[in-house]
């Protein structure tokens, strides 16, 4: 099977910074045309403004997509560049620690509004598109890859990222069911969860923490944190032909942290 993806449309969701930057650039690099979608339009302009302007294989799309009628702007600007959607990355998504027994303050409804239906209409909308073009071009066999991010907290437990565990358990729920619904219609769809990568976000809490580093390295078997490529490279599998037998997965990239049981050394 092959890793190419060359040629392919894709869907970057969160692609204005970090882990969902490095996989847009990623995919770009490796010949897909990429939409950069995140609500942050200045972000956007600075990282791909001037290329997005271009003839070539960019564009941007900034807006909100926990609105169903800017999900549908953004699959019609995306349809409307590249004729097609091939693959969907959900890498929007958020993570804030909050207080897990006040109900005004758990940070539940935020963080499931975010990081889980607005994955999941937008995936929802995606593979509609993608079926309809399918049946009109009477495409038969593999005709697309949704790619989830999800997290170690999904399976972990630290009472003060209770918003950010029930929201990356149901991203993983939510994958393997709509990897059931969509398989017969072609589409594969899978996940990777990860634990501390060296995204804008964890650089940024480092820089104020510097001991955290420690903490985290020496909780991971592996010995250091993950870049954000190497997300990116895990999410160029689960898009190519490569992973063509895969659905309703969780690829982990933790460094081996979820095989411990370290009750001294919390997560980050």
């Amino acid at each position: 099977m092959s890793f190419s993806i060359s040629g392919k449309t894709a869907i970057v969701t969160g692609a204005a910074n970090g882990i969902g930057l490095a996989i847009a650039r990623h995919f770009l690099d490796k010949g897909a045309n990429v939409m950069f979608a995140d609500m942050d339009e200045a972000r956007l302009e600075d990282e791909v403004g001037a290329e997005a302007r271009g003839e070539g294989q960019v564009r941007m799309f900034a807006g909100d997509l926990r609105q169903k009628l800017t999900i549908a702007n953004l699959l019609s600007a995306t349809v409307d560049a590249f004729d097609r959607v091939d693959i969907l990355v959900n890498a929007s998504r958020q993570c804030r620690t909050s207080n897990p027994i006040d109900p005004e303050e758990d940070g539940v409804d935020e963080l499931w509004q975010q990081n889980v239906l607005t994955s999941l209409r937008l995936s929802q909308m995606t593979a509609k598109r993608m079926i309809q073009k399918a049946e009109k071009a009477g495409t038969e066999g593999m005709i697309g890859s949704i790619i989830n991010l999800s997290s170690l907290a999904a399976v972990r437990t630290q009472p003060e990222l209770l918003a950010y565990s029930i929201s990356s358990a149901a991203v993983e729920q939510m994958t393997r069911s709509l990897a059931v619904a969509l398989a017969p219609k072609g589409i594969r769809v899978n996940a990777v969860s990860f634990a501390s990568v060296l995204s804008a976000s964890m650089q940024g809490a480092l820089k104020e923490n510097p001991d955290w580093r420690g903490v985290v390295e020496a909780g991971t078997p592996l010995g250091r944190i993950a870049s954000a490529d190497e997300v990116a490279e895990a999410a160029h599998f689960l898009a190519s032909d490569a992973s063509g037998f895969m659905t309703g997965q969780v690829l982990t990239l933790d460094g081996g942290r979820g095989l411990l049981d370290v009750v001294a050394a919390p997560s980050f």
